[in-house]
């Protein structure tokens, strides 16, 4: 569904994405690991169009994402999760889902049932202020918006990163379903192993910049482990 092929990017003199190559297949959970500081998070906001990258490929569907602007990505069914979650903090809950209501594809004006039926707790909390929510709540706030949008892809860059354990499992499960009873292809950027190994079906490993390593999650080796992801 996603491919990218031989990727360059730089932040001024610094060669951060370094030919990089990946491929995501439909209906997966691709997971991208790494230390930090090799490019993962660079990786999803060049697929994002947030920074551009100085050559390579990157396409969606088949179709040349790079040649879409990027507020036209969401729209083409593209959902993206950045660390940090910015949701708006001062806006309700609900009308921080209703932000991405105008971009559905299927021109549908109301937020699905199935953002309430996945995180029951927004729909409990849907005329709380955003900044008034915990910091687990506030990331089920940003799946949620993102899923408004009804993505045949989903990004999420480190979906656990500072949230308690029990959201962090409950966050899993939504993924899982999400892609096994929905379909929804899923790409996500996570430093945690045991998390990576429950819900993940593939992985790529991203070393100084380049895919170093890749394969189904099961053949995620301690070899690869020690040389890769322990600091």
């Amino acid at each position: 569904m996603l491919s990218v092929d031989e990727l360059n990017q730089y932040y001024g003199e610094s060669h951060i994405l370094r030919d990089l190559s990946l491929e995501v297949p439909a209906g997966r959970c691709t997971c991208v690991m790494g230390r930090n500081g090799v490019g993962k998070t660079t990786l999803l906001k060049t697929v994002m169009g947030e920074v551009a990258p100085r050559n390579g490929a990157i396409r969606f569907d088949s179709e040349d994402l790079l040649k879409r602007r990027p507020e036209a990505r969401a729209g083409m069914g593209i959902g993206y999760v950045p660390q940090g979650r910015q949701i708006f903090a001062t806006l309700s809950v609900e009308e921080n889902l209703r932000i991405g209501v105008p971009a559905r594809r299927d021109k549908q004006r109301k937020i699905p049932e199935r953002i309430y039926e996945l995180f029951p707790v927004l729909k409990e909390m849907r005329y709380r202020r955003g900044g008034d929510l915990s910091g687990g709540q506030q990331q089920q706030l940003a799946i949620g918006r993102a899923l408004v949008l009804d993505p045949r892809l989903l990004i999420l860059d480190e979906p656990g990163e500072g949230i308690q354990p029990n959201i962090v499992a409950q966050i899993g499960e939504v993924i899982r379903r999400l892609n096994r009873e929905d379909g929804l292809t899923v790409l996500l950027v996570e430093q945690k192993l045991p998390f990576a190994r429950k819900y993940a079906d593939n992985f790529v490993i991203m070393d100084r910049g380049q895919t170093v390593a890749g394969g189904d999650i099961g053949q995620l080796s301690d070899d690869l482990i020690k040389r890769h992801l322990t600091v």
